[in-house]
């Protein structure tokens, strides 16, 4: 049991506001990390998060929150890793994260994407730099919108993780009347499945303001899937079936979702704004943009065949027409 175990969630984003409600179900008060002083501030204060769903109450006598990452950690035996792939190694760096803070510590990767300056998924990442364990680490996947949480409507998570015991003492920190979870010992293949979901859902975005409709954007859905599996099935070989919600699932509600930031970010590359612009016009991170450049250096390396994916990479990094790239793929599709 994890209950009674110090718990921290790092990061200040949707996710981290989501997660840090959840988790408020079942344990007494949780170490919360986010960057901005202010925004510390102001959690203590008036209990919201006044950047992202300020719709959440927080009850402030359950809640340490802090600036300090190091500190945070140090102080908790459970930590929750919340934030952009794009900035985990800066943060870590910057407050002088060492093997011996993340010694024995249970760490549950929420991060969708890839640590780009190593080319790493979180989980690697973890193991390679800092010696944690692989037992010592879970994943958190969806199909699971922050903003739907906020509401209390009901939401499924899938818990991977090697070790069956730790999957469901994890579980039962997230079960409450509005969240189901699942389990499975996939860690690797399940951190890739959703990392590469938010490159799908960038595509689908793209092609929803090219105009394309629900048909096509059916067969798009149905061959990302297998290029997917192609690619987990390559990098990590192991029996899974992917049409189950932490796979498929996930894909689905990223890629068609409304609340989607990878598909809207899409859908304004679509429409014709430049890359820098859309990402100017979001006040979220779109983590398909940082995954479309470091899975393209893997499918480049392995020469691996994912023509929605490069297509994706090919409009975000070369400037390339998305009309024109998503007209050349579509004799691909079946």
């Amino acid at each position: 049991m994890l209950g009674n175990s110090n718990i921290a969630v790092v990061g200040g984003g949707s996710w981290a506001t989501a997660l840090s409600k959840i988790l408020l179900n079942n344990v007494e008060e949780i170490n919360w990390w986010v960057r901005r002083e202010e925004t510390s501030e102001y959690i203590k204060n008036f209990g919201h998060n006044p950047n992202y769903i300020s719709s959440i109450e927080f009850d402030t006598e359950k809640l340490n929150v802090s600036t300090d990452l190091k500190s945070v950690i140090q102080s908790s035996d459970v930590i929750f890793l919340v934030i952009p792939s794009a900035f985990l190694h800066r943060e870590f760096e910057k407050s002088g994260i060492t093997k011996e803070d993340l010694k024995d510590k249970i760490i549950v990767s929420a991060i969708k994407g890839i640590i780009p300056e190593f080319t790493l998924i979180p989980a690697a990442y973890l193991n390679e730099k800092f010696d944690v364990e692989y037992n010592n680490m879970a994943i958190v996947a969806g199909p699971c919108h922050a903003e739907e949480v906020a509401h209390e409507r009901l939401s499924y998570l899938t818990i991977a993780t090697p070790t069956r015991g730790r999957a469901y003492a994890i579980g039962d920190l997230f079960k409450c009347r509005y969240i189901k979870v699942n389990k499975n010992d996939d860690l690797v293949g399940t951190e890739y499945s959703a990392i590469m979901k938010n490159i799908y859902a960038i595509a689908a975005g793209i092609c929803h303001g090219l105009g394309y409709g629900d048909n096509f954007m059916a067969v798009l859905i149905s061959n990302a899937i297998r290029e997917t599996e192609q690619f987990i099935d390559y990098v990590y070989p192991k029996h899974r079936d992917v049409k189950t919600s932490a796979y498929l699932g996930d894909l689905l509600v990223t890629a068609y979702s409304q609340y989607s930031r990878n598909r809207t970010f899409g859908n304004m590359i679509g429409k014709g704004y430049s890359v820098k612009v859309a990402q100017l016009e979001m006040k979220m991170i779109a983590e398909g943009y940082y995954a479309s450049k470091c899975v393209n250096e893997i499918q480049t390396k392995f020469e691996l065949d994912l023509p929605i994916a490069d297509a994706v990479y090919q409009c975000l990094y070369n400037g390339k027409d998305p009309r024109r790239m998503f007209e050349a793929i579509q004799s691909l599709l079946k």
